[in-house]
């Protein structure tokens, strides 16, 4: 049976009581597995809703005009929305994903994907929008049909849900629709052709020439980290693969020298089938983070959860022994940094985004799906919310990931 901790307050003391021994005092291989209690929000900050990129083109026309929680397609420019991925910059701003648009590949030909750079104001509370690029492939290394002429990319041609910064300032995109990794530059230009994950097909794959998938729509890529140095990548997919266990969705291994899978894979146990992940990074050589989530939003949110998840598999199931570091609908908020003090919970549908900013802090973003998940306000569009969660104790990281 997989070790998945979770500790009250009460059993946390208790602990406590009986085995003085701090995080410090544990042995090396043994750190970062003890129980965490309750995780504090530090800090909020939100983007609204309806913000558009400035002077950018009209969107959303494939979606009808029937108003979606008080919003009437089309838009007027290109939102600003559907953060699915997030790389830290180290002056404290960060570089967001847009994902692949309003849903699906059918609506989301006008929907240009994107790289967002944007800056949290705690103290204001607020996210201001700095600038960012749009994903294109204007030296034609995308082999199929691409939605626009101009071959700037569209939520029609990828469903980008996962991004890193490689160590030469270089971006690795996770896509679901291949599943494919996607290398842009700095100015999002790809720089490389797509590159497949062997035996593994969505349906919206181009080369499956009549083939069968055996991956369902929207479940490539969801997660993708990089090693603390720099030379892996660690792609995890958000379904499960037809022919494995149900629940299991597979981390593979990918060497960024070589250009290849390494042959390497692990799997990661949701705690339902019905579940899926949002996002991934990696702690040291052996430990990611990883977001765990129902598919509810609002009071019918139950699972929200920030794994710790370790490769040396303890108990020999084959998947990644479990620790729970935090559950988004349960935050300590005394200071009533997002409302009144209390509670808070972060019951969004899609929570999308974690970053490692110190030892006990994590910033977390949602997936605001414009103009769909209302899952703060019923009948109100979710805005980008940006918060930051202190942890009970240390994750005992390697510094590389956050310095």
């Amino acid at each position: 049976m997989r070790r998945i901790t979770t500790l009250t307050c009460a059993a946390a003391l208790a602990l406590a009581l009986a085995a003085p021994a701090t995080a410090d005092s544990l042995r090396p291989e043994d750190k970062g597995q003890a129980g965490f209690g309750r995780a504090t929000l530090t800090g909020f900050a939100a983007l609204p809703a309806q913000t558009y990129v400035p002077g950018s083109e009209p969107s959303g026309s494939l979606l009808g005009t029937a108003p979606v929680n008080g919003v009437t397609p089309p838009f007027p420019g290109q939102p600003v929305q559907g953060f699915s991925g997030i790389a830290r910059r180290h002056d404290g701003t960060f570089d967001v994903l847009s994902d692949n648009g309003f849903g699906n590949k059918a609506n989301s030909a006008d929907f240009l994907l994107r790289v967002h750079h944007v800056k949290p104001d705690f103290a204001a509370k607020s996210v201001e929008v700095l600038g960012g690029v749009n994903l294109t492939d204007p030296r034609g290394l995308v082999p199929f049909a691409l939605t626009r002429p101009d071959r700037t990319l569209t939520g029609s041609d990828f469903d980008v849900e996962s991004i890193v910064r490689a160590t030469d300032g270089t971006y690795w995109i996770g896509d679901e629709f291949g599943p494919f990794l996607l290398h842009f530059d700095r100015k999002g230009r790809l720089l490389e052709a797509p590159i497949e994950l062997p035996g593994v097909k969505a349906p919206e794959n181009p080369y499956l020439n009549g083939g069968r998938p055996n991956l369902a729509s929207s479940k490539g890529f969801e997660g993708m980290a990089r090693s603390v140095d720099g030379r892996r990548l660690y792609p995890l997919l958000e379904g499960t693969v037809d022919g494995d266990p149900a629940g299991t969705l597979r981390m593979n291994e990918f060497d960024l020298r070589k250009r290849a899978y390494t042959g390497r894979t692990w799997t990661y146990q949701l705690e339902d089938p019905s579940h899926s992940i949002g996002d991934a990074i990696a702690v040291d050589a052996n430990r990611f983070l990883i977001i765990e989530r129902d598919n509810l939003q609002g009071d019918a949110a139950k699972v929200k959860r920030i794994y710790l998840a370790d490769t040396r598999d303890r108990d020999h199931d084959g998947a990644l022994d479990k620790t729970q570091v935090a559950d988004l609908l349960d935050l300590a908020d005394p200071r009533g940094l997002g409302g009144a003090p209390g509670t808070f919970r972060f019951p969004f549908q899609t929570i999308e985004d974690v970053v490692v900013l110190d030892d006990r802090t994590l910033a977390v973003l949602d997936d605001n799906n414009f103009p769909f998940s209302n899952g703060r306000t019923p009948g109100r569009p979710d805005d980008n919310e940006f918060i930051t969660v202190r942890l009970s104790r240390g994750l005992q990281a390697d510094s590389r990931i956050y310095r």
